[in-house]
């Protein structure tokens, strides 16, 4: 049966509680990514901010103030929450701390109940409390796209991938958070986003390379990053 660690991906984009709103919606945009992990100095994860915080951010500065009789009926819990919301400047203050995890070798089925029953898009891998990884829904997508999730990666596929993310990390021109891998039998199929098509070839020919690799499959889709912010 697939797992978590088959199909995850590695180098996850990760902020500190003292990263500023800003730059995290910077670094969302950068990556086309939908959220991401907040974690302390020795890699633990403490929360995680979504794009669903950050507009429940922008949309709390909008609103006027409660009428003071209005604050009769919340209790100071909800008030400090609605403060922190709109005056917050941190992931601290906007994250959503109570996180959803898993580890490497929980399978697939039971990541896509945790993501149906909490209404998530995204889990974080951990390894003796460490964030070693993410899954997405995309993730999820993918490993349905080119395998049976029913079935256990063969050792053959699971090396292969493990090669390739250990020559792809060594490459400045690679974004592990814009693209991904899943092996099945022998072929290596390519999921994410390239910047150039040269960045697409450097990317088949460095899959095509590895031992016991029979084929390559390029599912890439081309984005041209904007610097607009």
């Amino acid at each position: 049966m697939l797992t978590a660690a088959d199909v995850m991906t590695t180098n996850v984009i990760s902020v500190s509680p003292e990263t500023l709103v800003q730059d995290i919606a910077k670094l969302l945009y950068a990556h086309r990514i939908s959220g991401l992990p907040v974690v302390d100095a020795e890699q633990r994860i403490v929360g995680i901010v979504s794009e669903g915080d950050l507009i429940r951010h922008v949309e709390a500065v909008g609103q006027p103030r409660r009428s003071w009789w209005l604050t009769l009926f919340s209790d100071d819990s909800a008030l400090a929450r609605d403060y922190a919301k709109i005056h917050g400047r941190t992931a601290r203050d906007v994250m959503t701390a109570k996180v959803i995890t898993v580890d490497g070798a929980t399978p697939l089925v039971e990541i896509a109940m945790l993501m149906e029953r909490h209404r998530i898009k995204r889990v974080p891998v951990l390894n003796e409390g460490k964030l070693i990884g993410i899954v997405t829904r995309s993730n999820l997508l993918q490993a349905l796209a080119t395998a049976d999730v029913q079935k256990a990666v063969s050792a053959e596929d699971s090396a292969i991938r493990e090669r390739l993310t250990e020559e792809l990390r060594a490459q400045p021109w690679f974004r592990f958070s814009m693209t991904n891998v899943v092996v099945k039998d022998g072929t290596v199929h390519l999921f994410g986003l390239v910047r150039t098509d040269d960045e697409r070839n450097a990317l088949r020919v460095a899959a095509g390379n590895i031992a016991g690799v029979k084929s390559v499959e390029d599912h890439l889709k081309r984005w041209a990053p904007v610097n607009d912010l």
